[in-house]
């Protein structure tokens, strides 16, 4: 993997901060909120008749964002007691392939989770009034998000940004 990213990579790069921004506001805002309907409800009697759908709805998309960021950082469920059994070149070639079932993985995101959104688009959330569509349009986001990261993984393009975390969990395993 490149150690100097290109234009290319440093465009995603660029665009990973805000996904990420994004994603730790929606946490910010979750928190903020449910702080709020427990202290209203305990102390005043009184809940905001919107605070849980929105919650929910924040919810939703922080983790689907969550997924689209977990595959570019290579979060993914892996077998690293294997790694000892296997050549370097089979484990290069094994890490392809699981870039490669993630792109279709984030295939079938984009096109399942587009149709599903569609199909809520004339249902409406109860408090909100927003169409239930809102909450479910961040599956074909994701899945667009987890092709690019995906796909560039394929062509040798490390997009992880949080390198020590990997780097610590060897250290521990040594």
């Amino acid at each position: 993997m490149e150690r100097h990213p290109s234009g290319m990579v440093r465009f995603f790069l660029k665009l990973d901060k805000i996904i990420e921004g994004f994603a730790i506001s929606l946490l910010v805002a979750m928190i903020f909120i449910v702080c709020i309907a427990v202290f209203t409800r305990k102390l005043m009697s009184f809940v905001f008749p919107w605070s849980e759908e929105v919650t929910l709805l924040c919810l939703t998309w922080f983790t689907f964002m969550g997924i689209a960021i977990g595959f570019r950082e290579r979060l993914h469920i892996g077998m690293d007691m294997l790694e000892g059994f296997f050549s370097q070149r089979t484990l290069e070639i094994w890490d392809r392939c699981i870039d490669v079932f993630t792109f279709f993985f984030g295939l079938y995101l984009v096109v399942y989770g587009w149709e599903f959104s569609w199909m809520m688009k004339d249902s409406i959330l109860a408090a909100t009034q927003l169409p239930n569509m809102v909450q479910y349009v961040v599956m074909p986001i994701t899945g667009v998000l987890t092709c690019v990261y995906s796909a560039l993984h394929v062509f040798g393009k490390d997009l992880r940004r949080y390198h020590v975390i990997e780097e610590e969990i060897k250290r521990d395993d040594a």
